[in-house]
């Protein structure tokens, strides 16, 4: 399995960029190797109950001046039902999912942008202050 590039936010405002070849979303921890660790073996593991957000993204630096699309443009074709997620930090992140339930651990969200760097996010239920369909 090719490890996945993703940027992990914690609910204190720290970010942490790396790999993980083990991340499952009904999983509690899973392991991260930063992406600038000295050693290629090194990983740390991460525990999701300290987590806002885990964003799978194309690459680390990503495009400052991209502004991300926010709307389904024609042509699109999304899966799931559109969703706008507001995180307790005030983030707001608008994409599709294909099962939220507040009741789980978290959920994916699917970003419209094909041009953004980020992919999908897994969103931890407990960072999230309101969810709207739209």
């Amino acid at each position: 399995m090719e490890p996945s590039k993703v940027v992990v936010r914690f609910r204190d405002g720290k970010i942490v960029k790396g790999y993980t070849q083990n991340f499952f979303p009904n999983k509690p921890t899973f392991l991260l190797r930063p992406y600038n660790a000295r050693n290629p073996n090194e990983s740390v593991e991460i525990s999701i109950d300290n987590l806002k957000a885990v964003f799978f993204v194309r690459d680390f630096l990503g495009n400052t001046k991209h502004k991300e699309r926010k709307r389904v443009a024609e042509g699109d074709k999304p899966q799931g039902r559109f969703i706008e997620v507001t995180c307790k930090d005030n983030e707001v992140i608008v994409g599709s999912t294909a099962g939220y339930d507040p009741k789980r651990q978290g959920f994916f969200v699917f970003f419209f942008d094909p041009m953004a760097n980020n992919i999908k996010a897994y969103i931890v239920s407990a960072s999230v202050s309101r969810v709207r369909y739209l």
